[in-house]
Protein backbone atom coordinates (compact mmCIF):
# COMPACT_ATOMS: atom_id res chain seq x y z
CA UNK A 1 0.00 0.00 0.00
CA UNK A 2 1.40 3.42 -0.90
CA UNK A 3 2.10 5.83 1.92
CA UNK A 4 -0.61 8.25 0.69
CA UNK A 5 -4.23 7.05 0.61
CA UNK A 6 -7.39 6.41 2.58
CA UNK A 7 -9.98 3.74 3.30
CA UNK A 8 -13.78 4.18 3.19
CA UNK A 9 -16.43 1.77 4.45
CA UNK A 10 -19.55 0.88 2.46
CA UNK A 11 -22.97 1.81 3.86
CA UNK A 12 -24.06 -1.80 3.36
CA UNK A 13 -21.36 -3.05 5.69
CA UNK A 14 -20.43 -6.69 5.08
CA UNK A 15 -16.71 -5.80 5.25
CA UNK A 16 -16.90 -3.83 1.96
CA UNK A 17 -14.40 -1.01 1.56
CA UNK A 18 -13.11 1.45 -1.02
CA UNK A 19 -9.39 2.09 -0.95
CA UNK A 20 -7.97 5.19 -2.56
CA UNK A 21 -4.23 5.38 -3.14
CA UNK A 22 -2.00 7.87 -4.92
CA UNK A 23 0.93 6.67 -7.02
CA UNK A 24 3.02 9.72 -7.98
CA UNK A 25 5.52 7.61 -9.91
CA UNK A 26 2.68 6.53 -12.25
CA UNK A 27 0.72 9.78 -12.13
CA UNK A 28 -2.35 7.81 -11.07
CA UNK A 29 -4.92 7.55 -8.32
CA UNK A 30 -6.16 4.00 -7.81
CA UNK A 31 -9.68 3.34 -6.52
CA UNK A 32 -10.16 -0.28 -5.51
CA UNK A 33 -13.20 -2.14 -4.17
CA UNK A 34 -12.53 -4.69 -1.46
CA UNK A 35 -14.57 -7.40 0.19
CA UNK A 36 -12.64 -8.27 3.32
CA UNK A 37 -9.10 -9.04 2.19
CA UNK A 38 -10.09 -9.72 -1.44
CA UNK A 39 -9.84 -6.97 -4.08
CA UNK A 40 -12.95 -7.18 -6.30
CA UNK A 41 -11.95 -4.51 -8.81
CA UNK A 42 -9.84 -1.45 -9.37
CA UNK A 43 -9.79 1.72 -11.44
CA UNK A 44 -6.67 3.70 -12.29
CA UNK A 45 -7.53 7.35 -12.72
CA UNK A 46 -5.04 9.77 -14.24
CA UNK A 47 -4.01 12.28 -11.57
CA UNK A 48 -5.07 15.05 -14.00
CA UNK A 49 -8.74 13.93 -13.58
CA UNK A 50 -8.77 14.33 -9.79
CA UNK A 51 -9.92 17.98 -9.95
CA UNK A 52 -12.94 16.94 -12.02
CA UNK A 53 -13.83 14.20 -9.52
CA UNK A 54 -13.44 16.60 -6.59
CA UNK A 55 -15.72 19.12 -8.35
CA UNK A 56 -18.38 16.44 -8.78
CA UNK A 57 -18.14 15.32 -5.15
CA UNK A 58 -18.27 18.95 -3.99
CA UNK A 59 -21.44 19.51 -6.03
CA UNK A 60 -23.01 16.41 -4.49
CA UNK A 61 -22.16 17.66 -1.01
CA UNK A 62 -23.54 21.16 -1.63
CA UNK A 63 -26.96 19.91 -2.79
CA UNK A 64 -27.50 18.53 0.72
CA UNK A 65 -29.69 15.58 -0.18
CA UNK A 66 -27.55 14.39 -3.09
CA UNK A 67 -30.20 15.26 -5.68
CA UNK A 68 -29.14 16.83 -8.94
CA UNK A 69 -30.16 20.51 -8.74
CA UNK A 70 -30.39 20.70 -12.53
CA UNK A 71 -32.81 17.77 -12.70
CA UNK A 72 -32.49 14.10 -13.59
CA UNK A 73 -30.20 13.14 -16.43
CA UNK A 74 -28.16 16.33 -16.36
CA UNK A 75 -24.72 17.23 -15.12
CA UNK A 76 -24.75 20.13 -12.66
CA UNK A 77 -21.00 20.41 -12.20
CA UNK A 78 -19.04 23.36 -13.48
CA UNK A 79 -15.27 23.04 -13.43
CA UNK A 80 -13.61 26.47 -13.35
CA UNK A 81 -12.79 27.75 -16.80
CA UNK A 82 -12.25 24.34 -18.35
CA UNK A 83 -13.57 23.76 -21.84
CA UNK A 84 -17.08 22.36 -22.02
CA UNK A 85 -17.17 18.61 -22.38
CA UNK A 86 -19.48 16.95 -24.90
CA UNK A 87 -22.87 15.91 -23.55
CA UNK A 88 -23.26 12.29 -22.55
CA UNK A 89 -26.25 10.60 -24.12
CA UNK A 90 -28.10 8.38 -21.67
CA UNK A 91 -29.34 5.41 -23.63
CA UNK A 92 -31.57 3.76 -21.07
CA UNK A 93 -32.26 2.76 -17.51
CA UNK A 94 -29.21 1.12 -15.95
CA UNK A 95 -30.86 0.28 -12.64
CA UNK A 96 -31.90 -3.20 -11.67
CA UNK A 97 -30.02 -6.45 -11.62
CA UNK A 98 -27.30 -7.47 -14.02
CA UNK A 99 -27.55 -10.65 -16.04
CA UNK A 100 -24.97 -13.15 -14.87
CA UNK A 101 -23.78 -15.76 -17.32
CA UNK A 102 -21.26 -18.44 -16.39
CA UNK A 103 -17.99 -18.11 -18.26
CA UNK A 104 -16.76 -21.09 -20.27
CA UNK A 105 -14.09 -23.16 -18.52
CA UNK A 106 -10.51 -22.30 -19.37
CA UNK A 107 -8.57 -25.37 -20.46
CA UNK A 108 -5.60 -26.26 -18.29
CA UNK A 109 -2.23 -25.78 -19.97
CA UNK A 110 -0.59 -28.98 -21.18
CA UNK A 111 2.89 -29.78 -20.04
CA UNK A 112 4.98 -32.04 -22.24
Amino acid sequence: MPSFGDLFTDLRGEDRTLRVSYHPDRGAVVLSLWSGTLCRGSFRMPADDVDRLVALLTAVRTTGDGSDPAGPGTAAVEVGTAAAEPAVERTGDVSGTARRVPLPPVPAPRVA
